[in-house]
Parts: structure tokens; C-alpha cells; sequence
């Protein structure tokens, strides 16, 4: 059983050593521990802080990507190293790698696919009431769209079965976290959660810039992907609002014209008309992209079966390695 433990970096030349430092050498069922360093395009010395620090596989981009392609890069590369179960962790040292063994426990118990560390949000002491507020929202509105119930969606503490792992395919650029979680939901992954410690931080979040770009960016990635699974019941809904509303216009003129008399109410036949022909629109492109929805899945199980024999082929040498992205 082979553990690898991977880390996406920006610039964590100062806080990588303790990362690095703070990772188990031992877990109990796992017979290899090896780690990877995900280098998203860092201008500081993170690749060479890594391989002074014994890490065996480094993946660098040559120029920023963002920690969604990260982390992909990070999936990809770990696959090929052979990897039955991978761990994602943060390069600041936020999540504390004890916990490690523990989040692990389910996957090797064979009752998971997917573990997300738990954070215990209430509890940080570096987080504001406001944010707290809004990640116990937005989590929340995740559970709901992907029919979960993982309590910390924006955890980047987790682990992944081989097979899961095989199975993500992450199309946002902002952040893997939400869009795994709908995805892993919508493919019937069993996903579990334990909770777990966490360091003194380091230093502030570098994701996103205010709080306000941070809900703009998630929520964008919450209906995108929410779609992308469930396009027709989006799509039914929207067209069923505005067809119902257009309808209501209608019955309103019908009633002023047959108990008032009253003709001059032109205006409202005209709009109730647009809007029933817009609503009944919306839903006829909800059944093409229910169509679509259809061919993708059929896609993601072919990619998902490339991916299984290229793995298979080329998975991996025992010697340190360094790729270029």
C-alpha cells in the first residue's frame, strides 16, 4: 500500500520546511510514504527547499496556473508514482500532519472513497464571525447540491482511493475544493469526514483577494457545476418562473377584459406573451443540455478508462523525479 502525500505550492519556500517536517514517516496499514511538491509557478526557492528536503517527486509550472490545475497536476503525477491512496495538504503548514493516519483510517477500512478533514470551523480562533458565517453558508449550500454531508467543503485536507482520484476530472480554475465535492456527490462516491487539528497560521489566505471576490468565484463555481450534473432541473426551473409569471399576466388581462370590459390592456398581452415564449425556451435548451449532460458522462467514463491504462503503462519508477509543466 503506497501513500503519497501531496502539496501544492506558491511560494512556500519559508513554510515548506516545517510542512515537510511535520508529515508522518509511518501510518499504520500504509507500507510507503513518499511526497509530492506541486510548484504553481513559485518566484521564490520552493523547488529547491523541496529536494534539500528529500521530496522524491516535484511537478513545476513554468508559470502560474492557479491550485485547481495544482492540484489536477498534483492527481496526475501522484497516479503515476503508483499511488493507492493520496493526500492533499496545504504548503503553509495550516493542517498538521499527524492527522494524517486518521484521515486515512476510513479509505484503508475500505467504508470511503474521498475523507475531508474536518477543520471544526467554529472553533479557529483566526477566522472572523463574518467568515465563519459565510463558509458555514457556503457549505451548506454544497451539501445541498450535492446531496452530502461533509461539514468543511473548503477543507483542503484530504485523501483519495486510487480509483477516486482516477475519477476527478476538475474543469474550475479558482479552487478544486467545492467542485470535487458536487462532483464526488453526483457520481455516488462515498465520502466521509473526520474531524481534525490544526496548526498556528502561518500567514493570511492568498486564494482570493477580498471577501467579496471569494463569493462571487465560489458561488460562479457552485451553479457551474451544479449544471454541468443537473442542467434540466435548472433549466425547468428558470423557464417554469418566467413561463408562470408570463401566464399570470395573461390571467390578468383575461380578468379586466371579461369583468371590466376593459381593452386598453394591450401591454400586458404583449409582455405575458414574450415570457411564456422565453419560458418555454429556457426549458426546451434544458432538454439539450440534459442531452449534452448525457455525452459528458459518457465522456468521463471513457477519460476515466484512458486514464486507467495510461497509468497502468507508465506507472512509476522508484527514482526521485522532477517534470515540467
Amino acid at each position: 500500500m503506497k501513500l503519497i502525500i501531496q502539496i501544492p505550492c506558491l511560494n512556500e519556500a519559508l513554510t515548506l520546511p516545517a510542512t515537510l517536517a511535520d508529515l508522518p514517516t509511518s501510518v499504520p496499514g500504509v507500507d510507503v510514504i513518499e511526497t509530492l511538491v506541486i510548484d504553481d509557478g513559485s518566484s521564490d526557492e520552493t523547488v529547491r527547499v523541496a529536494r534539500a528536503h528529500g521530496v522524491k517527486h516535484i511537478v513545476r509550472f513554468r508559470r502560474r496556473k492557479g491550485l485547481a490545475a495544482a492540484f489536477m497536476a498534483g492527481i496526475d503525477a501522484s497516479l503515476q508514482a503508483g499511488a493507492d491512496i493520496i493526500v492533499n495538504t496545504d504548503g503553509d503548514n495550516q493542517y498538521a500532519g499527524r492527522e494524517i493516519a486518521r484521515l486515512v483510517a476510513p479509505l484503508l477500512a475500505g467504508d470511503a472513497d474521498i475523507v475531508i478533514g474536518d477543520r471544526n470551523i467554529r472553533d479557529l480562533t483566526h477566522m472572523s464571525w463574518p467568515k465563519k458565517m459565510l463558509q458555514r453558508f457556503g457549505s451548506w449550500a454544497v451539501r445541498q447540491v450535492s446531496n452530502t454531508a461533509v461539514p468543511d467543503t473548503t477543507s483542503g485536507f484530504r485523501a483519495y482511493t486510487r480509483d477516486a482520484a482516477l475519477r476527478m476530472t476538475v474543469v474550475s480554475e479558482f479552487s478544486y475544493t467545492l467542485e470535487s465535492i458536487i462532483q464526488a456527490g453526483k457520481k455516488k462516491m462515498a465520502i466521509a469526514h473526520v474531524e481534525i487539528a490544526t496548526n498556528q497560521r502561518t500567514r493570511p489566505s492568498r486564494l482570493f483577494g477580498s471577501i467579496f471576490s471569494y463569493l462571487k468565484q465560489s458561488g460562479a463555481t457552485i451553479v457551474r457545476i451544479y449544471a454541468m450534473y443537473e442542467p434540466l432541473k435548472i433549466f425547468t426551473y428558470i423557464g417554469s418562473t418566467v413561463f408562470l409569471v408570463g401566464f399570470a399576466i395573461a390571467l390578468r388581462f383575461v380578468y379586466y377584459f371579461y369583468f371590466y370590459k376593459d381593452t386598453g390592456k394591450i401591454q400586458s398581452v404583449i409582455l405575458s406573451a414574450v415570457l411564456m415564449i422565453v419560458g418555454f425556451q429556457v426549458v426546451l435548451i434544458g432538454l439539450l443540455a440534459d442531452v449534452i449532460s448525457g455525452n459528458r458522462k459518457l465522456l468521463e467514463d471513457v477519460l476515466y478508462r484512458v486514464r486507467r491504462m495510461e497509468i497502468a503503462r507508465t506507472s512509476s519508477t522508484d527514482t526521485a523525479e522532477t517534470k515540467d509543466t
